[in-house]
């Protein structure tokens, strides 16, 4: 069988949400509203990642992180970016999914080249809550860290 003839996914659907979610919540975190990308987790959300020493553990815990690191790019006169790829839905129920994604991020100073500074696992449990998805448990892996 060729790739070409692949039956179509069952999950296809559930993929372009997963897609359009983590698109979203990149979109926010890269132009800075924290709080909105912050209101992307449950309130007993984990960010964790093999870069902290501890995990962001709930939405305010996630917010004061990511508001912290955005101002001091934003001061420094950086833009970050993140880039997504290879998602891959490992595990869904209809009110949860367990997703796996490359990140890079891309660093561009003002009036520099942009510049790769991290490649990393990102791995998710992504719950429906109040309708709408939300990351329940993030582990980010650089993969310099490993």
């Amino acid at each position: 069988m060729s790739v070409t003839e692949l039956p179509q996914s069952p999950t296809a659907g559930l993929y372009q949400e997963i897609q359009q979610f983590y698109a979203q919540q990149m979109h926010l975190l890269d132009d800075g509203r924290v709080g909105e990308w912050a209101d992307t987790f449950t309130e007993d959300g984990v960010f964790a990642a093999n870069a902290q020493p501890v995990p962001a553990v709930g939405r305010a815990a996630i917010t004061e992180a990511a508001a912290k690191a955005t101002e001091a790019y934003a001061a420094a006169g950086v833009q970050r970016r993140h880039w997504l790829g290879m998602v891959s839905v490992e595990s869904a129920t209809p009110e949860a999914v367990t997703a796996r994604c490359y990140a890079l991020v891309i660093e561009t100073p003002r009036g520099g080249r942009p510049e790769i500074k991290a490649s990393t696992l990102c791995e998710d449990r992504i719950v429906r809550s109040g309708g709408t998805w939300r990351i329940q448990d993030r582990q980010i892996t650089r993969d310099d860290l490993i």
